[in-house]
């Protein structure tokens, strides 16, 4: 059987292309087991998965509990926001607990970035990154080029803008990396200020004019402005943010092609996407969110695989 080439999910940069084509190929079978009556397969009957989120997340936290239950995998959720890390614990006390209980596997989230690479090399549990900080977010640029592939047939060749907030976003980082390996063009489009200096250097271009940018690209990725990441302030008002970077009907009816419109959530409606965009034809948000848990499935299907 084929298997990853690595034990954990820390990040894209850790994958090659056969990695994500298998994970693509698995979630394509757990996408046909949760559209039958019984959506449960008892694949991870024997392992137990705990869920640490140490900031907070709705989405996430529910598509990745979502796949262990349809994998019947044992969960434990342990949110830090409410626990004893409040009065002082580090996350490696907090971990080591969480392993006596014989856990298999950790899929956590975390304000620091390298916080699941540290963890990788202390405990000896597979380790999922569910979001470290502004740095990876590796399942959800699966999900994103997982649902481009279900759009466009596939992934190489396809012009891709990811639009906003770049500096902060570990959505964006993600996505460029795991399109580039699939072949795919990058560009990102947003303030100059929201954007990384070193940002070329991982061969993407760069434009500022967003009418230029959606008539390049095949699909635009819409990401929100990260408030709680903004320590100052990055541009003058939300309104001229919007006026020079968010996408309305109009504008994308007055394109001469229709181009895919994607977006990680959750959505600022009004700011960079309006609603008559998310809910249009074109938009494929919904289909981001339910391919989420086949990818998290095959994800967590294939790392628990690994677990000897």
């Amino acid at each position: 059987m084929a298997e990853l080439s690595v034990k954990h999910l820390l990040g894209i940069k850790y994958l090659n292309e056969k990695d994500i084509h298998l994970i693509f190929e698995t979630a394509d079978h757990f996408k046909e087991v949760i559209n039958r009556s019984i959506k449960k397969v008892p694949s991870l009957r024997d392992i137990t998965i705990a869920n640490i989120f140490f900031e907070n997340s709705t989405r996430t936290k529910l598509s990745f509990e979502l796949a262990e239950k349809r994998l019947s995998a044992d969960v434990i959720n342990f949110s830090a926001g409410q626990s004893s890390v409040k009065k002082g614990e580090t996350l490696i006390d907090t971990v080591n607990n969480i392993l006596s209980m014989k856990v298999d596997m950790v899929v956590m989230r975390h304000p620091n970035p390298g916080a699941g690479i540290f963890l990788s090399k202390h405990v000896n549990a597979s380790i999922v990154n569910a979001g470290d900080g502004a740095h990876e977010h590796p399942t959800q640029a699966l999900l994103d080029s997982y649902s481009i592939r279900e759009k466009l047939g596939d992934v190489a060749g396809k012009k891709v803008v990811i639009v906003g907030d770049i500096l902060h976003s570990r959505v964006a980082l993600s996505n460029i990396f795991a399109l580039k390996l699939q072949g795919a063009e990058v560009k990102v489009c947003g303030p100059k200020t929201l954007l990384p200096k070193y940002i070329e250097s991982l061969g993407v271009s760069v434009e500022t004019d967003l009418r230029k940018a959606l008539e390049w690209c095949d699909v635009a990725n819409m990401l929100r402005i990260q408030n709680e990441r903004l320590d100052i302030s990055y541009f003058p008002t939300t309104r001229e943010y919007t006026q020079q970077f968010g996408v309305n009907k109009k504008m994308l009816d007055s394109l001469d092609k229709e181009i895919v419109i994607m977006h990680p959530g959750p959505i600022n409606r009004g700011v960079e996407i309006t609603s008559d965009v998310a809910d249009s034809k074109q938009s494929i948000i919904l289909n981001q969110v339910e391919n989420g848990v086949a990818v998290r499935m095959a994800v967590i299907y294939l790392l628990a695989s690994k677990i000897k």
